[in-house]
């Protein structure tokens, strides 16, 4: 079984509105089953971190949930709802905003850009989501499409 890299965008929400939850629960999933791609951590420290504690989710639960239940994305999503302390507007709007207006640091940004033959100018990309899609993209590109 090939490992997969995961291509839901951080930019794209589910039903409830979160983004970055749909790709969280891929790469939890992938991750249980032994076939997520090197390098992209199932629940890692950042976006994945940020959405569980901005809509008042544990990090153990929402794991263990995904490994043992192997839920649909609707199914975790019903889960989400019944588990989520914090899914209001007010909340999901204010982690949204964060995910969204996230900005990698200069050497990230520079790696990514340069590894994909982009130039750091002004019309590059500066946002975390869009620098991860490159990321993501070449990622999938040396894995599947290249040979």
């Amino acid at each position: 079984m090939n490992p997969i890299v995961p291509l839901i965008s951080s930019g794209v929400a589910g039903p409830l509105g979160v983004i970055h939850l749909p790709r969280l629960w891929l790469k939890v999933s992938l991750e249980a089953r032994g076939r997520l791609a090197a390098g992209y951590p199932g629940a890692g420290q950042g976006y994945d971190q940020m959405v569980i504690d901005g809509i008042g989710l544990t990090r153990d639960a929402v794991i263990k949930f995904i490994r043992e239940s192997r839920p649909t994305y609707p199914q975790f999503e019903a889960w989400v709802k019944k588990h989520a302390t914090k899914l209001n507007q007010g909340s999901v709007d204010k982690l949204n905003a964060a995910i969204r207006g996230y900005i990698h640091d200069d050497a990230t940004r520079k790696s990514i850009l340069s590894a994909n033959g982009i130039a750091d100018d002004a019309s590059a990309p500066k946002d975390a989501v869009n620098l991860n899609n490159l990321d993501d993209w070449k990622e999938f590109h040396e894995a599947v499409l290249k040979h």
